[in-house]
């Protein structure tokens, strides 16, 4: 079966989608989106047995914010192992987010974790309809779009866990604030 690549609606704004244990799927969207390599996607999972079956490092702060904000739209960076990072583009993490779409966590259980990016022109606002992404001229090697609606087009926090404490890469949905009240303060930002 050839690699396929489609654009799912999620929590926050539609994206483009890739099994993760398809390597050819994988390298699919990073061409489709024209997304550098070394550009990380981060992947979609439905539980934390997907989380525990991709052999990723998951600290106590890891699953202190699971259990605060997933389902949802945090993204926990952690430690992963090297091939799996190199397969989305990392060098030894993974980008991990429970989305709160009853339908596309229902796909995530059935076909696996799942390697996304925002379903967009590189540069341009996420599109946040189907009706956005069929407008557009770089989705035309997809397999499919699934329309679900309109998304609310607040992207993911992105939050990286390291082992001096933990940074926020992308201010999203989930404020720095409501992080700190799980984490304690960020790491290095009194330093500055």
């Amino acid at each position: 079966m050839d690699a396929q690549v489609v654009v799912v609606p999620t929590d926050t704004v539609y994206g483009v989608a890739a099994r993760l244990v398809d390597a050819g799927a994988v390298q699919q969207l990073f061409a489709v989106k024209r997304r550098p390599p070394h550009v990380a996607l981060p992947v979609l999972v439905s539980s934390l047995q997907q989380v525990a079956q991709l052999g990723v490092e998951w600290p106590d702060d890891a699953q202190r914010l699971a259990d605060r904000f997933w389902p949802g739209a945090l993204t926990i960076v952690v430690g992963a192992p090297l091939a799996l990072a190199a397969r989305v583009g990392s060098q030894a993490s993974l980008g991990l987010r429970s989305p709160r779409h009853q339908g596309l966590s229902s796909i995530i259980a059935q076909c696996g974790p799942l390697a996304v990016t925002s379903a967009n022109e590189h540069g341009r606002p996420p599109c946040v309809s189907a009706e956005d992404v069929l407008s557009t001229t770089w989705a035309s090697p997809v397999a499919g779009v699934l329309d679900a609606g309109v998304c609310d087009g607040v992207v993911s926090s992105v939050v990286e866990l390291t082992p001096d404490g933990w940074r926020l890469r992308r201010q999203g949905a989930v404020s720095r604030g409501e992080l700190e009240a799980v984490l304690g303060p960020e790491s290095g930002v009194d330093d500055q």
